[in-house]
């Protein structure tokens, strides 16, 4: 999907809070909106809802990027290698469908390249990949208070053991992306 020349990423790897952080370190990346995604009750969902498991909603993030900057394929590799796309609905002691892991194509070309850096990565996990890979339909901006969580909480307890060693190993192995 296009935004003028910005384009569109939808995904979810576990709670947002940490995905949103991840993807707010990345050059190219001009906003992180965390929200909600796949569900099969209509309206806008609530974070109380979503928790329940009962929506089918993921805790997604949507990332709007400059292609001349950072390509689709690399949000797609970092997304892929900064949580565990090898576990079905649990990142850490996160654990329910909210947290699966999950990624909305928006078009046919996005679908494809999916598809492309999933078969180049597998190779690198000594478990299958689960991660869902299905259109686009709708996102639901999450309550402010989910918005820019890490930046606005960082002395929380969560943030202190979640967040920060994924960042740290983000701008390890992608210093050149941050």
């Amino acid at each position: 999907m296009k935004e003028g020349k910005l384009e569109v990423a939808t995904f979810g790897g576990g709670c947002f809070w940490c995905t949103e952080a991840i993807f707010q370190e990345i050059n190219g990346v001009t906003n992180v909106l965390s929200g909600y995604s796949g569900g099969t009750v209509p309206g806008k969902p609530t974070y109380r809802e979503v928790c329940s498991g009962l929506t089918g909603h993921a805790e997604v993030v949507q990332v709007s990027f400059d292609p001349t900057i950072i390509s689709f394929k690399s949000i797609i590799s970092i997304f892929m290698t900064t949580h565990d796309p090898t576990t079905l609905n649990r990142q850490g002691a996160d654990c329910g469908t909210e947290y699966r892991s999950i990624i909305f194509y928006h078009d046919d070309k996005q679908k494809q390249i999916i598809k492309e850096v999933i078969d180049e990565i597998s190779e690198y996990y000594p478990d299958k990949i689960v991660t869902e890979v299905v259109p686009y339909v709708a996102f639901h901006q999450a309550e402010l208070a989910h918005q820019e969580y890490y930046k606005n909480n960082k002395g929380n307890r969560y943030c202190s053991l979640v967040i920060d060693p994924k960042l740290a190993r983000l701008r390890k192995y992608y210093s050149n992306q941050t």
